[in-house]
């Protein structure tokens, strides 16, 4: 057989290969219409309830995405310098809550004192 006619089938092969396999894997894959309708009545049930959180909790990770990509920094410090801010936060919302805790219970002793 000439060069050419080897040429031909190896190209050939070759699509057959590179389109043919991917429109298979395609043809056979379900959709998730398909899938959904595969899963027990329970995991049905708490796939619609969870499905709107779930979403709303991926666009938010989305948008954190696109700010953190904003910094001139990697996303990953800007990440990390947001998480420590959170911390930040989170800590003086504590000593914050105790120390208005603290104040009542001063108030609260005083008004038992001053009443004997």
């Amino acid at each position: 057989m000439s060069r050419a006619g080897t040429w031909l089938k190896m190209l050939g092969t070759g699509a057959v290969i590179c389109i043919g396999g991917p429109a298979f894997v395609q043809s056979i894959r379900p959709s998730d219409e398909e899938l959904f309708k595969r899963y027990n009545p329970e995991l049905q049930k708490r796939s619609l309830e969870e499905g709107d959180r779930r979403a709303q909790e991926f666009d938010d990770y989305v948008n954190r995405l696109k700010q953190w990509s904003k910094s001139d920094k990697s996303i990953w410090y800007a990440a990390q310098e947001q998480q420590e801010q959170k911390r930040n936060d989170l800590s003086a919302q504590k000593s914050q809550a105790k120390e208005e805790a603290k104040t009542q219970r001063e108030e609260m002793r005083k008004e038992l004192l001053g009443d004997k």
